[in-house]
């Protein structure tokens, strides 16, 4: 089944912009494992300058954000937008997620930006598997069973 942008006024097209000289991906995923095999290739691959990584959980799925910085070449980009449509789909957060993805990255505590804009930050910074798979397993225990986009 093809995943599909959950916001509706989206036509989605290419979410990966150039600004200011630095490549962002915003992407929607269906479920942690997706997540997790991003953090893999980001750590995995030496040549995605990656600035940070942020990773928000919604009830239906997950909203990564990642920032590169100027020195990634055009093919990479291109190679990393590829791997990225396959696991899920570029994605333009509603209001409320993208004023806490730029909380963020102006200096905001995650746990601020969680009051403030009513988001599951899970992880913010160099991506993290431990911060990803505590969570998952905090969640799953806390409902006694594993939905479909914790798996």
């Amino acid at each position: 089944m093809p995943l599909t942008n959950p916001n509706p006024n989206h036509d989605n097209k290419n979410c990966s912009t150039w600004r200011n000289l630095q490549m962002e991906y915003t992407y929607y995923l269906a479920n942690a494992s997706l997540t997790l095999r991003v953090v893999e290739h980001l750590l995995g691959t030496p040549r995605l300058p990656f600035m940070f990584m942020t990773v928000i959980h919604q009830i239906d799925g997950w909203v990564i954000r990642i920032k590169m910085n100027d020195a990634i070449t055009p093919s990479d980009a291109e190679d990393f937008r590829a791997y990225m449509n396959e696991l899920g789909v570029a994605y333009d957060p509603g209001i409320r997620v993208r004023m806490a993805l730029w909380g963020l990255e102006n200096g905001q505590s995650p746990i601020d930006v969680m009051r403030r804009y009513q988001v599951a930050i899970v992880s913010h910074g160099t991506p993290d598997r431990e911060e990803i798979e505590a969570f998952r397993r905090q969640f799953v225990m806390g409902l006694g069973y594993c939905p479909e986009t914790l798996a």
